[in-house]
């Protein structure tokens, strides 16, 4: 028996199960078993690639624990393969080791080593694997009369010296320690190299009963798995017919609630959609997400579905996406078509506190036998696996950042090279299995018929294959994911709630987009903290834009993608915008598929339409083309043939080759990075519900963002918001301050998570005890209820939480340390009556306001009680402000700006240069660029306030500074250090 281990062995095989199927076919091996370590991972992807090169696939798992072999599991059909999945999964899961004697399977042998663990009886599905070089023990053993149980066994793990060692350097990453100290157990055999099959038959010709057992016990295993057919639950309802009754059920009420009882356009599509839905069999799909939904809903759930599914009106009548298919003119075939052999996916967002609660109802209402969180492959990124080698070869830390990093001038010597070299051969292997961002697979058979599970840190279990496998196999993923955006918005609306007692409709996106308050922040770009729109790039393009509505920001969601932006083609658009008639459509079939877009591609969709109409793709090649440039597909060969045909029907249709190149490149440069339309109109949904928050509500808007701590910018950035837009901060105060940052009419008051170095259970005290008992009168009213320790005392005293005493930080920090002493307080028992509190006769100490701002820096990692304008030495604030800037388009000025943000990118001569965005003194954005002879000369140096020099130009009305030169303004220093 032929038994390999691929790269899916973490850090101990070294080929991939192609390379194993390759080789074996080489060496005329016709039967080949795989027995990955502890894992199931490369099943599949080795039953592929044997089939493809006519090698029958045995499957298997090798247990160990830790480096010790204990015995190999062989499937002897697909229920063994099962039954040796739910046996590692059941302690994968427990989380305990293997145990030293395997169960007796029904369908699946069992190999052990030979060697001293070997059992003196064995059951009747148990034999011994002896090596070639292990004959000569065979001779003086018991076992020499019993051959009827023992096989040739044969493990691969490497295919030449180059690989041997490449498996000495992985299993000494494995181990963190130096290659020297590997010992003989940690490693294979060095005879674990694909033996050619007469090779290995000549060395057991004295041994002929062991080969005839060998090849009796081979033809009686298989792995009879079909790759065709969906593996998910099949029924909802438990019967198919049901299932499709019931979904046009629950579409017929929902097409009456969108879109009232007489509307002819919708119920004509959702009569379309259904056949088509039924045809290809995921009503149940369908249905499943259904009930996710409605759960989710009847607690109070806010939801956002968005990807391809949103172009499905039966899944907006179904609730499950907010998006209008009709009004969008949205694609459906770009979600189902009758040609598309690849299965749909939803993606449904929850806000990341609610996340698991949802997943814990999917896992108990489909049980747990049935449902997995699908994982995922993490693999060795080149600098990485540079940083590991050079460990394992004790180099010091300068010598791998150098290795690393490779500056101008740097020449590596002999085992540098030798390193960069393997680096190079490790980059893309897989180091350790994930899970995967959100999917969830629900299976009609138990789940470890096709996979063994792990269980991660959620606690929730994971299949220990990806996506591309679940695909492959035949599984619908279900995306239940996670975002801070919806967290954004269901804080606040409670917050609105609790302070106004209003309940907040967030899903009347209707009545949003006629919204004139909205129309007023979207055309400003008055954009902070609300999803997907915030970020000084998006900003910028809703200025270009003059963005009004909720159609251009779809728009918006998508051209503001890498690819579209790197083409040219976002500048292409925003000109064609406002100009619509100032250009000629390069073809007429261009100008019939996207006269929406201006004639440029804006969505996924659209190349889906142009290879369909413009180059004669049918529907599933151009669906193929579109995933693979989105890195969903891994078939390089099938996605290249199709590239192909594209190139030959263009052809033959007569095109000029500069048309067909400029198609082509359309669609290579943004096809990989570009938003579906129906998934950019979720985002614009959720965008238009961030931007209603925050035009009607904008304090407590403000306040549910610091609390998700979750957007583009940092925490310090929203804090300033909250204030230029009317908010009153207050540092945190035990009396007034939560846990979360808190708001009273326009009084926030920063919550005590955000303390540096405030422990959790000392907040939370403070907060339990104050709302028992009321609020602290004095110092050592606090300190005598709370029991805290004199180092978090002094945190908060520092950061002005007593400041109701009256009392200045000097006195307070006085009184601290005679109150308490190195040792923690101990909680005293409430007392009947206060004694009057002790006066002491303290010197007198000034605070000055800079220090204040020091110790809020320090605690807080921003100033409150003023900005760092007011902290400069110098006075100077600049020769014009931030709303100054478009009436002064050309002039060379200089500004003061607090640096919050810079993109870093590589223009085409691949150098560096920054996009940067700051504040001016009064708060306001302004963004500036960077050219790379700028960046080299006026660097950045860290945040603060920086001193800027330019030239001030405009884009389609957007104003920016062109930066000549730049320098960071000092700070007055702290008085306690001087």
């Amino acid at each position: 028996m032929i038994a390999g281990k691929s790269y899916y062995s973490l850090r101990f095989g070294t080929l991939s199960p192609e390379e194993l199927a390759a080789t074996a076919a080489k060496q005329g091996i016709d039967v080949l078993i795989l027995t990955d370590i502890n894992n199931t991972t490369g099943i599949f992807e080795f039953v592929k690639a044997c089939q493809q090169n006519k090698i029958t696939p045995l499957v298997g798992i090798e247990f160990r624990n830790n480096s010790q072999w204990l015995y190999t599991g062989i499937a002897k059909n697909f229920k063994g393969f099962g039954e040796l999945n739910r046996f590692l999964s059941h302690y994968r899961l427990q989380g305990q080791p293997l145990p030293a004697n395997p169960p007796s399977f029904h369908d699946a042998i069992i190999v052990w080593p030979w060697g001293n663990k070997t059992p003196q009886q064995l059951k009747d599905n148990e034999y011994i694997g002896i090596r070639h070089f292990q004959l000569r023990q065979l001779l003086t053993s018991p076992w020499r009369n019993h051959q009827e149980r023992i096989l040739i066994w044969q493990p691969v793990v490497f295919n030449n010296r180059q690989d041997m060692e490449l498996h000495r350097q992985l299993r000494a990453i494995d181990r963190n320690i130096l290659l020297d100290r590997l010992s003989p157990d940690d490693l294979a055999s060095p005879y674990d190299w694909m033996v050619p099959h007469q090779k290995l038959l000549k060395a057991f010709s004295d041994w002929p009963e062991i080969i005839k057992t060998t090849n009796t016990l081979l033809k009686q295993l298989s792995f009879d798995f079909s790759f065709e057919g969906s593996k998910n639950k099949q029924t909802y309802t438990g019967s198919r017919y049901d299932d499709e009754q019931l979904l046009a059920q629950l579409a017929s009420d929902g097409l009456k609630e969108r879109y009232g009882p007489d509307n002819v356009v919708a119920r004509q599509r959702v009569e379309k959609e259904l056949s088509i839905i039924n045809k290809l069999g995921f009503a149940a799909y369908y249905l499943m997400v259904w009930d996710i939904i409605r759960y989710s809903l009847s607690h109070g759930f806010y939801h956002v579905g968005r990807g391809s599914g949103a172009n499905s009106v039966v899944a907006y009548c179904l609730k499950i996406t907010d998006v209008d298919p009709i009004e969008l003119n949205l694609y459906f075939e770009r979600f189902l078509n009758p040609k598309r052999s690849s299965p749909p996916d939803f993606d449904i967002d929850y806000s990341w506190k609610e996340r698991e609660e949802v997943q814990n109802y999917i896992f108990k209402r489909y049980g747990r036998a049935h449902t997995a969180l699908l994982g995922a492959v993490s693999t060795f990124q080149a600098r990485a696996a540079i940083r590991e080698l050079g460990k394992i070869y004790g180099l010091p830390r300068e010598e791998i950042d150098q290795l690393v990093l490779q500056p101008r001038g740097f020449e590596p010597d002999n085992l540098g090279k030798m390193i960069l070299k393997t680096a190079h051969r490790l980059a893309g292997f897989p180091n350790l299995r994930t899970i995967h961002a959100g999917g969830i697979l629900i299976s009609e058979a138990p789940i470890t018929d096709y996979t063994a599970l792990d269980m991660p840190p959620k606690g929730f279990s994971t299949t220990q294959w990806d996506m591309y496998t679940a695909e492959e196999i035949g599984f619908e993923k279900f995306d239940i994911l996670s975002q801070r955006g919806i967290g954004h918005i269901r804080d606040c609306i409670n917050i609105v709630y609790q302070n106004h007692g209003k309940n907040i409709d967030i899903h009347r996106i209707d009545d949003f987009k006629k919204d004139t308050k909205i129309k007023k922040l979207l055309q400003k770009g008055e954009t902070t903290g609300c999803f997907y729109i915030e970020s000084p790039a998006m900003r910028g393009l809703l200025k270009k834009l003059r963005c009004r509505d909720y159609l251009t920001l779809v728009a918006a969601s998508s051209i503001i993608r890498p690819g579209v932006a790197r083409s040219g083609m976002m500048r292409e658009y925003i000109r064609r915008f406002h100009n619509p008639d100032s250009f000629e459509y390069a073809h007429p079939i261009l100008k019939e598929q996207l006269s929406e877009t201006f004639g440029i591609m804006v969505y996924q969709e659209d190349v889906i339409k142009v290879c369909h109409h413009f180059a004669g793709l049918d529907l599933a090649d151009a669906d193929v083309l579109r995933r693979a440039m989105s890195g969903k597909y891994r078939s390089r060969k099938a996605f290249q043939s199709i590239v192909d045909k594209f190139f030959a029907n263009c052809h033959q249709r007569g095109y000029d080759k500069a048309l067909t190149a400029e198609v082509w490149r359309q669609i290579e440069s943004f096809a990989g990075y570009s938003f579906s339309k129906a998934h950019s109109a979720s985002y614009a949904v959720e965008s238009f519900q961030s931007l209603y928050l925050k035009a009607h509500y904008p304090l407590e808007f403000m306040v549910a963002v610091i609390n998700n701590f979750g957007g583009f910018y940092a925490t310090w950035l929203y804090v300033n918001e909250a204030r230029r837009l009317g908010g009153i901060i207050h540092l945190p105060c035990v009396n007034k301050s939560q846990y979360m940052t808190s708001i009273s009419g326009k009084d926030i008051y920063l919550g005590f998570i955000h303390v540096h170095d405030l422990e959790q259970k000392t907040a939370l005290a403070i907060i339990k005890e104050r709302n028992r008992n009321g609020v602290y009168h004095s110092l050592e009213d606090f300190v005598s209820r709370t029991g805290i320790t004199r180092e978090q005392l002094l945190l908060l005293i520092r950061l002005g939480a007593f400041r109701f005493t009256g009392k200045s930080k000097p006195q307070l920090l006085w009184e601290a340390h005679l109150l308490l002493s190195k040792e923690k307080k101990k909680k005293k028992a409430p007392r009947l009556f206060n004694p009057a509190t002790q006066q002491y006769r303290l010197p007198q100490l000034q605070q000055q306001k800079l220090e204040d701002a020091y110790d809020e820096i320090e605690l807080l990692g921003f100033p409150v009680s003023c900005s760092f304008f007011d902290m400069l030495k110098t006075s100077y604030r600049g020769e014009l402000l931030a709303r100054d800037l478009q009436h002064n388009v050309g002039r060379r000025v200089r500004m003061t700006g607090q640096l919050v943000t810079i993109k870093y990118v590589k223009t085409v001569k691949r150098q560096i240069m920054h996009f940067a965005t700051f504040l001016d003194p009064d708060g306001e954005f302004f963004d500036t660029v960077h050219f790379p002879k700028v960046v080299k000369r006026w660097p950045f140096a860290g945040n603060g306030v920086y001193l800027i020099q330019g030239k001030i130009v405009s884009e389609f009305g957007y104003p920016s500074i062109e930066v000549e030169k730049m320098a960071p303004l000092p700070l007055r220093p702290d008085p306690r250090s001087e």
